[in-house]
């Protein structure tokens, strides 16, 4: 059953919520969460292997955007700002959980390898790719992130990161060698 206060909107009515809600306008703010927040699980979703660990990372995405929205400036569209924090949420969150699995407390570190009984291929190799990002330095992660796994445009990126076109293209390029060397020795 569908949220009768969840209305699908448009890019441009997202955008001129979000202006509005940095502008101070509370109201606009309310409806710019609610009209995001089923994509913001999704984007969550592609990077983390269950869905209580991709809904943490879309709570966290939703209090940045509502804590941040105010230091949103247009300078990149917000659909960009969004997904560059939904991006780092998510592998913020894996980092933490990680760290909560396998620390002391836990007794149980995060295996190796997924446990192909508990989880899909594509779980896995979402694993296997973000440990991958863990160990790229954070211009080349995030790049890559944003290129490969959100879909951002490389002109998206540079506006967002505030850098060339061609310095993203680098930064991504060099990610992906990075990766397939690191995925290739799993």
């Amino acid at each position: 059953m569908t949220n009768p206060m969840v209305v699908e909107l448009g890019r441009a009515d997202i955008e001129t919520l979000a202006r509005e809600a940095s502008a101070g306008d509370q109201a606009a703010l309310n409806s710019l969460l609610i009209a995001v927040g089923p994509e913001t699980l999704r984007l969550c979703g592609r990077f983390l292997p269950n869905r209580e660990d991709a809904e943490e990372a879309c709570q966290d995405t939703l209090w940045a955007v509502a804590c941040g929205i105010g230091k949103f400036h247009g300078r990149s569209t917000f659909r960009t700002w969004w997904h560059s924090l939904a991006a780092n949420r998510a592998r913020s969150t894996y980092q933490v959980i990680r760290r909560r699995r396998g620390g002391e407390a836990s007794g149980a570190p995060l295996p190796d390898q997924a446990d192909p009984r508990r989880t899909s291929v594509v779980a896995a190799t979402r694993v296997d790719l973000l440990e991958a990002l863990d160990g790229l330095p954070p211009d080349y992660a995030e790049a890559a992130a944003l290129r490969d796994v959100l879909g951002l445009s490389y002109g998206d990126i540079a506006e967002l990161l505030d850098i060339p076109e061609g310095t993203v293209k680098s930064r991504i390029h060099e990610a992906r060698r990075r990766l397939r060397l690191s995925l290739n020795h799993q």
